[in-house]
């Protein structure tokens, strides 16, 4: 694919995306970690339920060493012409219903199959790495203006029990990223258990008081079905009850440390990125 369209100067651009075809692996992998099943009934070890996230955990960093730093990246001048462009939206969606599949399946394994714990902690594991990637997913999604893709972002976020997400991140992080205000923004000294203490809980009532003041600004109730956190929420707990009532008490421990571990995820992301970074206040204070 290439682009001849001078946007930003007055001589033509063009591109060509190497990569095109190679983003359809981003579906790929997050469909890897709902193999755990498979590999289980493929050798009758629950053992091999764990090569999904060792993948994840050492083969990924050691493919990122050894091809090096991508430099490849497209210029300004042709970046309206890849966002317009379908094909990357849908590789996009299509991660969607590869998340929630796996999800389910993952969950209706250790439901139905009789594990040792290790066995479900290794489910728990990839199905966590999982949600994950559906927070990542959500973020790309949350940035969009589109109805659509707007829903689709709760949907994955709400399949990771971090349905308010889009809105801390949005309206909150990114007005305050690197400043004290932030909880967001590791500090320099700041351990990531220390970090993970102040952000987790603080993301959420950051966004709730985000939300639920929008709502009261058009004179909307907090509870309403306008606030895009109850809507998440309403869908954790449905497909989370839903999974307890069909396959009993495991789902409630199984469920717990999942969600912990793709929330735990985005902390390790957010302290890496940010550690240390301080800004200077702005001339309106912010």
């Amino acid at each position: 694919m290439s682009f001849l369209n001078p946007v930003f100067s007055a001589e033509g651009v063009s591109y060509r995306d190497g990569k095109r075809y190679a983003w359809l692996t981003s579906v790929l992998v997050p469909a890897a970690l709902g193999c755990g099943p498979l590999l289980y009934w493929a050798t009758g070890s629950v053992w091999a339920m764990w090569l999904p996230a060792v993948a994840v955990y050492t083969l990924i960093p050691l493919a990122d060493m050894v091809f090096g730093e991508d430099l490849n990246n497209p210029p300004e001048a042709v970046v309206p012409q890849l966002e317009a462009d379908p094909y990357y939206r849908w590789a996009c969606y299509a991660l969607v219903p590869v998340l929630w599949a796996a999800f389910l399946a993952n969950a209706y394994f250790v439901g139905t199959v009789a594990l040792p714990w290790y066995g479900v902690l290794a489910i728990a594991v990839n199905t966590g790495i999982l949600c994950g990637f559906a927070i990542n997913l959500g973020h790309e999604l949350g940035h969009k203006k589109s109805k659509l893709e707007r829903n689709l972002a709760t949907s994955v976020l709400a399949m990771s029990a971090y349905g308010h997400f889009a809105i801390d991140h949005n309206r909150g992080h990114h007005r305050w990223v690197a400043t004290p205000k932030d909880c967001a923004s590791s500090r320099m000294g700041e351990n990531l258990y220390s970090f993970a203490l102040r952000e987790l809980p603080g993301a959420f009532r950051r966004a709730w008081f985000l939300e639920t003041g929008r709502l009261e600004r058009h004179g909307k109730s907090a509870w309403s079905w306008d606030n895009e956190i109850v809507r998440a929420g309403v869908i954790t707990v449905v497909v989370s009850l839903a999974l307890v009532a069909a396959f009993g008490a495991v789902m409630v421990p199984y469920l717990a440390l999942t969600y912990f571990i793709g929330a735990f995820h985005l902390t390790m992301a957010n302290y890496i990125e940010h550690y240390g970074l301080l800004r200077q206040k702005r001339p309106n204070g912010q």
